[in-house]
């Protein structure tokens, strides 16, 4: 596994944000946009759809749990 020795400061400059945009995403306050995801992937060489499914599987986990009962009292639509 690869090691980078990054902090707020350095992720910012490597990102071309603000220190505290970088922070923001390093705290999980700011989304993911596709623009960032752009950044990322070029920074760390992986896929900009990695961090941007990241971001959906992120907001996903969130929302099931603060609209758990409202999904509760959904009923499942059956076929004819």
């Amino acid at each position: 596994m690869l090691d980078f020795v990054l902090n707020v400061a350095t992720l910012a400059t490597s990102l071309g944000v603000s220190r505290q945009t970088a922070n923001e995403l390093v705290q999980c306050r700011r989304a993911i946009t596709p623009v960032m995801a752009l950044r990322l992937s070029h920074l760390f060489g992986n896929s900009s759809l990695f961090w941007l499914n990241a971001q959906n599987a992120y907001d996903l986990w969130h929302a099931e749990r603060k609209y758990q009962r409202e999904l509760e009292a959904v009923a499942l639509l059956k076929s004819a």
